[in-house]
């Protein structure tokens, strides 16, 4: 009964500990949750997340925009940016990793290697000599120097992560396919594609939510107040020299990680999935 009774208060102890560290590691996020219903001038006097005073006045004002453009402006640019990301990757990263996977070529190898090379190559180090390119072909403050890249296999990260998941797929479908008739391509559209249905998903959740989060990028190619996406949308908020708006920040910024939510508990099983069987687990 004793030993019941010091299990059971072990376990009670362990939730307790748990339930503390996540509410610890969550309370930013609720802090930024709170921000969002108080008053401007409470914001940073309250410690606190949960507020005295609700203003919903802040999502109104929010939603309203600034400088003439509505947010839902912004929210909409970020959607097709990040939907012509996803589409871009999704395509020409598998199809990359099905000839790294699947076919044989000349200097197959080194190729291979070259490409993981790039992962270890940081973005700043070609940021000036793409936008000298991207300068020349007049694609400055517009979006195609976001997305064109997508269209043509340079996240290697996404590429190395589909090579380990179709190298796990038996060659002998294959060749049963090519004794079918099949060619290269009819194996990639009718057997790869469809088997790979987890990787893919894990490259659409991190590129959409790695577009839908960038900002850097989007600061340095976008000029238009009219195309900017939400990150760049939430900074219209904050002003140096004059007064920020802090509240109808935090109520947009709340709104922002609604898509993001949503896309990860709706594609959590195929995340999980595609992880664990893409080589990366160890």
């Amino acid at each position: 009964m004793i030993g019941q009774r010091n299990s059971a208060a072990w376990v009670v102890a362990k939730h307790v500990l748990i339930s503390g560290i996540a509410f610890v590691m969550l309370y930013p996020v609720l802090w930024m949750l709170g921000s969002s219903f108080k008053p401007g001038h409470m914001i940073f006097t309250e410690t606190w997340f949960w507020p005295q005073e609700w203003n919903w006045q802040n999502f109104i004002n929010g939603w309203t925009g600034i400088q003439g453009n509505p947010f839902s402006r912004f929210l909409t640019n970020s959607v097709v940016l990040s939907l012509g990301a996803v589409l871009g990757n999704v395509i020409s990263c598998s199809m990359a990793a099905y000839a790294f996977a699947r076919l044989n070529f000349r200097f197959k190898a080194i190729c291979f290697g070259l490409m993981l090379m790039t992962i270890m190559l940081p973005h700043h180090v070609t940021l000036i000599p793409q936008y000298i390119l991207f300068n020349h072909l007049e694609w400055v403050n517009t979006y195609l120097p976001l997305v064109v890249p997508k269209w043509l296999a340079t996240d290697a990260f996404f590429i190395f992560l589909m090579v380990q998941f179709f190298r796990g797929l038996p060659k002998e479908l294959d060749e049963a396919a090519t004794i079918d008739g099949c060619g290269p391509v009819r194996i990639y559209t009718k057997i790869i594609i469809p088997l790979a249905f987890p990787a893919l998903v894990t490259t659409m959740i991190f590129t959409f939510l790695w577009t839908w989060d960038d900002f850097f990028s989007q600061l340095i190619y976008l000029s238009d107040v009219s195309k900017y996406t939400v990150p760049l949308g939430l900074r219209l908020f904050l002003d140096s020299s004059s007064q920020s708006d802090w509240g109808p920040m935090f109520a947009m910024s709340v709104l922002s990680l609604v898509p993001c939510f949503i896309v990860f508990i709706v594609c959590q099983k195929y995340f999980v999935e595609g992880i664990a069987t893409s080589g990366l687990k160890g």
